[in-house]
């Protein structure tokens, strides 16, 4: 799921729904000393506990919601995502804000931006489709359940 991304550019990464910080940690494994991650999760238990578990001075812990991440990032001074990876179950979303979170995940993301997704069904590609550019996909038989792998990016402005 991270191989693709070039680490080296990646400044501003925001992670949806980090749950217990799988990826958090593997993330923060491969940015850059200065770099940031803002890690956004609607649950207060997952909140609490990545702040407690992660003590890394890169890492920001928000409670709140993905389709609010241009906000999360200008309350916190941040620019457009570098990266932008997503754990969301868009498959259990109402259509209204599935759509709404991907358009705003459009405007959150830079020019050269990365937006990257692992999903159990395959509901997220039209959205990625009407919003971004699909680079690539992928589906990933080791995982457990299995997963469907996509990466996307801006289209050209």
């Amino acid at each position: 799921m991270l191989a693709p991304v070039d680490w080296s550019k990646v400044t501003i990464a925001v992670e949806y729904g980090p749950g217990s910080g799988r990826f958090t940690f593997a993330m923060l494994e491969r940015m850059r000393p200065g770099a940031r991650l803002l890690a956004i999760d609607t649950g207060e238990e997952f909140v609490k506990k990545l702040r407690s578990a992660i003590a890394d001075p890169r890492l920001i812990v928000v409670k709140g919601s993905a389709g609010d991440v241009a906000r999360h990032l200008a309350e916190r001074n941040l620019d457009e995502a570098d990266l932008i990876l997503s754990g969301l179950p868009f498959s259990t979303l109402k259509p209204g804000e599935a759509e709404a979170i991907m358009a705003e995940t459009a405007s959150a993301l830079a020019p050269s931006g990365m937006f990257a997704a692992y999903q159990m069904r395959t509901v997220i590609r039209p959205l990625i489709e009407r919003h971004l550019v699909l680079l690539r996909r992928n589906y990933e038989w080791w995982n457990i359940p299995p997963c469907h792998l996509y990466w996307a990016t801006n289209p050209p402005r």
